[in-house]
């Protein structure tokens, strides 16, 4: 019995309509591709001559697509994805897989990129991409496989796994306010210069209202556009900053900074690795999962207090 003949597009035409599908400008795609901007509208149009209905709509100011482009881009992706992994498999070198990450910058520099050498010396043959940006990263459009995000996990069009609890505590620099014998007590925070996370500008007054005290007062306060800053500014001795862990561990660590109310209680925040809702996740995927929950529950031994 003789097999259906197959009814596939042109490849570069498949390629170009991915790369325009997934960078915001046709100039993004065409660099990606390494063609000129003409030659990506020229394969998109011969793609929408083969399936004969529009993928992007092109009345707006860029070209955006259609319902029909959106679904297409939905059920080719993992099978260009496949292709992708079964190619690299069958190269003589084997190549480096390649798992692109997005994740919080604090969360890179003082959790993970520690980390690295350890990863990187139980899997030499996978190439972690991390970028890292405070912005929610639409993982499909951007073409990235994990995410590493700070929140409560409710994220629309990805799967979200549980990785660790984010808990909060006041931090100071050593002999800036002496350690206190218990819990703190109403008026603790009367007369201390606060330090405020822009990005979290309640922070101050959810912490308190979680101890039963008053708000603080507006007053003697910093306000800066990071955390690092807000610890580091607290470092030099200007005042009371929040310590978010693990973020602040390696400053408590060091004796950098002191936590003069004790223990740390939870933000109502977590971390959580994410993944595109229907992507099949790739082998170096999956191992990068393992590794990174493994990374974790070593992190949970060493930090009971967390």
């Amino acid at each position: 019995m003789t097999e259906p003949k197959l009814t596939l597009p042109p490849f570069a035409a498949l390629r170009a309509f991915h790369a325009a599908a997934t960078h915001d400008r046709y100039r993004d795609a065409a660099a990606s591709l390494g063609l000129t901007e003409s030659a990506v509208s020229h394969q998109i149009r011969r793609l929408e001559t083969f399936v004969h209905q529009p993928l992007f709509d092109r009345s707006g100011r860029r070209p955006a697509l259609t319902e029909a482009g959106r679904r297409y881009l939905a059920a080719i992706e993992p099978a260009l994805r496949q292709i992708h992994e079964a190619t690299a498999a069958l190269r003589p070198d084997g190549g480096r897989r390649p798992v692109r990450l997005t994740l919080p910058p604090t969360f890179a520099a003082t959790w993970l990129i520690p980390r690295l050498g350890d990863f990187e010396r139980a899997h030499p043959d996978i190439d972690l991409q991390l970028t890292a940006t405070t912005r929610v990263v639409d993982l499909r459009r951007e073409q990235m496989d994990l995410a590493i995000r700070h929140g409560r996990g409710d994220w629309p069009d990805v799967e979200a796994t549980h990785l660790l609890e984010e808990t909060v505590m006041p931090v100071c620099a050593p002999g800036y306010l002496e350690p206190a014998a218990g819990p703190p007590r109403a008026g603790a925070l009367a007369g201390l210069r606060l330090i405020v996370n822009a990005g979290v500008p309640n922070e101050w007054e959810e912490w308190a209202r979680a101890h039963g005290l008053d708000p603080p007062a507006p007053g003697d306060l910093i306000a800066l556009d990071a955390q690092e800053q807000t610890l580091q500014v607290a470092e030099t001795g200007h005042g009371l900053a929040m310590g978010r862990r693990p973020a602040v561990d390696a400053w408590l660590k060091q004796g950098r900074l002191i936590a003069p109310f004790g223990q740390a209680s939870t933000s109502g925040a977590a971390f959580y690795l994410c993944r595109p809702v229907g992507a099949a996740p790739t082998a170096a995927d999956r191992r990068f999962a393992r590794w990174l929950g493994a990374a974790v529950d070593r992190w949970r031994a060493d930090n009971p207090a967390a």
